[in-house]
């Protein structure tokens, strides 16, 4: 070997060497939250549309097929330990699951059932019919999405539109609350093709909702009862409400969400709106972290999935003069399917089902079942992000250098909103660029006031933060990206 060619090598082993160890020192996604899959029953088609947690452990989840599966050793350290085994069939694409007093609740097509297994021999043999109280036309896109139980007992659905553009059933277009009884509660209007539904820690309900007619974007959205949420179609079915009050005006094609929200009183925009091809294309599962402390440094926030790029989004809500606002922030990515259902078992851990049968996903396996853990370390991430009269407080996991964190230009700020309109989905438009005046870090390291001119109402404010790092390491944000959907403006 030549002298010249020894050197080359050598300096190329250097490199590779130093890529190594910048590599090791600049952790991933999955050193804070490693992703288990599990190995399915061969042989078997399981697009899993609900998931559950049983009280002795077991998990259940539904299937596409019409399926309802038993999983023991669910959350054991191995998922190779599960064990699965099907427990009903011949249900019509169930997409909601929950357990109540020794019954396993399903919401279908057609109608909300419960299941039992009366003489203990690992089969359901008793099903009943709980409430129908809507009406399917055969159209593939009337999905049917069901909640956990709620305080009070109750089941929430929300229900696809005909064709996911007009209402040609009853109650296509709606939420509705079902009582323990079978009573029926219309709640809330505006609803187009729903992914997933799920509680905050309040007990207040939101859904996803997903780019289409007058929805710009996916997003998502607060069940607040009596309230419409932005679709119109639905709203046909008013006169099977009467609780629900007069039908609210038609919104102003072409219009603005803030705008119209003035406009028409029961309007309600949505709490989260997802920059389209930014975060996801299709808004799916909610979970809530209820488990203080087990899944990491976000306990209270929702974590959203999205079906089409197989991941899941972190969301931080906020109430602002009655109304929830809040920020998204990019978490996971890697899924192996389209993730559809989330849940957080009661360990913590948060479990993912998904399937990309019709619509197509990132992951490229046609279903799924898979765990998300907490390995312990704390990311480097943008924790909450808060609105101030002045501009936002940002608050931190880890505390921030305080020179990069302190200079404006380690910001960048722009904001865009969506026209609200009868077409399909919308473009970003309006963009403004504000201005960020000044980073002041609070004397923990952990909040950030960023004072900025020219806030605005009605807009997503995406905000990169390509320059700030963290004081121990010097690690960049693991996701140096955020995106605020701006309603209100404290006072104080």
């Amino acid at each position: 070997m030549c002298p010249h060619l020894q050197v080359t090598t050598a300096l190329l082993v250097a490199v590779a060497g130093t890529a190594t160890v910048m590599a090791q020192e600049r952790p991933s996604e999955a050193d804070f939250y490693p992703l288990l899959t599990y190995t399915l029953p061969p042989n078997e088609v399981l697009e899993v549309g609900a998931i559950t947690e049983l009280p002795d452990g077991i998990v259940a989840f539904v299937t596409r097929r019409g399926e309802i599966w038993l999983v023991a050793n669910a959350l054991a350290a191995d998922p190779q330990q599960a064990r699965f085994t099907r427990w009903a069939h011949g249900l019509h694409e169930p997409l909601g699951l929950a357990w109540r007093d020794g019954w396993l609740y399903v919401v279908q097509r057609g109608e909300v059932s419960r299941l039992k297994d009366t003489n203990n021999d690992g089969q359901a043999d008793l099903f009943e019919v709980v409430s129908e109280a809507w009406g399917i036309t055969g159209d593939h896109h009337e999905y049917n999405f069901g909640s956990q139980f709620d305080k009070d007992g109750n089941l929430w659905v929300v229900l696809c539109l005909t064709g996911s553009h007009t209402s040609e059933a009853p109650f296509r277009g709606w939420c509705l609350r079902i009582t323990p009884e079978g009573e029926v509660i219309p709640t809330c209007s505006g609803i187009r093709s729903p992914g997933g539904i799920g509680a905050n820690l309040a007990g207040d309900m939101f859904y996803t909702d997903n780019q289409g007619w007058w929805n710009g974007t996916s997003a998502l959205k607060h069940l607040q009862p009596g309230k419409f949420l932005g679709n119109p179609a639905g709203n046909r079915w008013y006169e099977l409400a009467p609780g629900m009050g007069p039908r609210p005006a038609d919104p102003h094609d072409k219009s603005r969400f803030h705008i119209e929200a003035k406009r028409i009183p029961e309007y309600l925009p949505p709490a989260i709106l997802f920059p389209h091809a930014k975060v996801g294309q299709s808004a799916s599962g909610i979970a809530c972290d209820a488990s203080e402390g087990k899944f990491g440094p976000f306990a209270g926030q929702l974590f959203v999935s999205d079906q089409t790029y197989s991941l899941i989004n972190r969301v931080f809500l906020e109430k602002i003069d009655g109304l929830y606002q809040g920020a998204c922030f990019p978490f996971r990515e890697g899924f192996s399917s389209g993730n559809v259902p989330t849940i957080q078992a009661s360990d913590g851990s948060l479990l993912v089902g998904g399937t990309n049968r019709g619509w197509g996903s990132r992951g490229t396996k046609p279903f799924a079942l898979e765990r998300l853990i907490w390995s312990g370390k704390t990311p480097f991430e943008v924790k909450e992000m808060r609105i101030r009269p002045w501009g936002f407080d940002l608050i931190f996991t880890l505390p921030v250098d305080r020179t990069t964190a302190a200079d404006p230009a380690s910001y960048a700020l722009k904001t865009y909103t969506y026209i609200y309109q009868a077409g399909y989905g919308s473009p970003e438009v309006d963009a403004t660029t504000p201005i960020i005046a000044a980073a002041e870090v609070s004397d923990d390291g952990l909040t950030v006031a960023l004072k900025v001119e020219g806030l605005q109402i009605g807009h997503v404010h995406e905000l990169d933060l390509p320059g700030v790092r963290s004081a121990r390491e010097g690690w960049p944000l693991l996701h140096p990206k955020a995106y605020y959907t701006l309603w209100k403006i404290p006072v104080e």
